[in-house]
């Protein structure tokens, strides 16, 4: 496994305008070009976190050709979240690009009710660990984070489990007001799960009058920020994982070797028991 370098993209959105945040994201992708292993938009970069499922694109449409176009130009995965329909359903949905336009995806488990997400998107089931420069990689979306089962590492003494993975990425539109439990848990991920955390959020205020400071941060496995990334200003930051730390670590501090064996089952309803 070598070291893998990630670029945290870190803007504000134009409100339901797909074409202009296109735009604009194509602009900030350009400052990282070649620069990059892993590239990260926020939640619903597209639109901002917002309830107008009119919005929505099938999911072989603009927002991921798009998405195709910068991955072959920046020979880098290119990530983030796009309200999309498949069907009858409209599903908040990360994809992960890579340059070859081959991609996989993950929708979100957990809906944010407090905000009617639940009435308006369907939930995910499953999670998504994908490969990438020989990391194994979990990426999950916002209000995921409060929820450490969904997100946990869960075979932290055998690396060859499919379920195992180095990395921990979150793509948000977390408020500013609720910024305390974002960077606290974000901290709390990285320690437990002994791997390194991305999370990438949006700044400025949305459609809906509600204002987001960013706290975008990379974390290690010791949860100590790997890089500071200013408070409400956009940013193009880009920081390198030591592959050899995260393994050093895990040998000479073992954890998981005394983890609880923890299972997590979804019925045929989608309920998790």
């Amino acid at each position: 496994m070598q070291d893998l370098t990630i670029t945290l993209i870190q803007a504000n959105l134009h409100w339901e305008q797909a074409e202009a945040n296109r735009e604009k994201f194509g602009q900030l992708i350009a400052q990282s070009r070649n620069a990059a292993d892993v590239i990260i938009l926020p939640e619903m970069f597209t639109t901002g976190f917002s309830m107008n499922t009119l919005q929505a694109e099938e999911a072989e449409a603009n927002n991921l050709r798009w998405m195709q176009e910068q991955a072959a130009q920046t020979q880098a995965v290119v990530t983030g979240s796009i309200m999309t329909r498949m069907n009858e359903h409209v599903y908040n949905r990360l994809f992960w690009v890579r340059p070859d336009g081959t991609y996989d995806t993950y929708d979100k488990r957990h809906l944010f009710r407090m905000a009617g997400e639940h009435e308006h998107y369907a939930a995910g089931q499953n999670r998504l660990i994908t490969e990438w420069k020989g990391w194994k990689i979990c990426p999950l979306i916002c209000y995921d984070l409060r929820f450490p089962v969904w997100s946990r590492n869960r075979s932290l003494n055998c690396s060859n489990d499919a379920s195992a993975y180095d990395l921990l990425l979150y793509v948000a539109n977390w408020p500013e007001r609720r910024s305390f439990a974002w960077k606290s848990l974000l901290v709390a991920r990285a320690i437990e799960n002994q791997v390194y955390v991305v999370g990438v959020n949006r700044v400025g205020t949305d459609g809906n009058d509600v204002k987001y400071a960013g706290d975008s941060v990379a974390l290690d496995p010791h949860g100590k920020q790997l890089t500071a990334i200013e408070a409400y200003q956009e940013s193009v930051t880009t920081v390198t994982l030591s592959a050899n730390e995260l393994e050093q670590y895990r040998e000479q501090f073992p954890v998981g070797k005394d983890a609880d064996d923890l299972q997590l089952c979804l019925d045929p309803s989608g309920v998790i028991s």
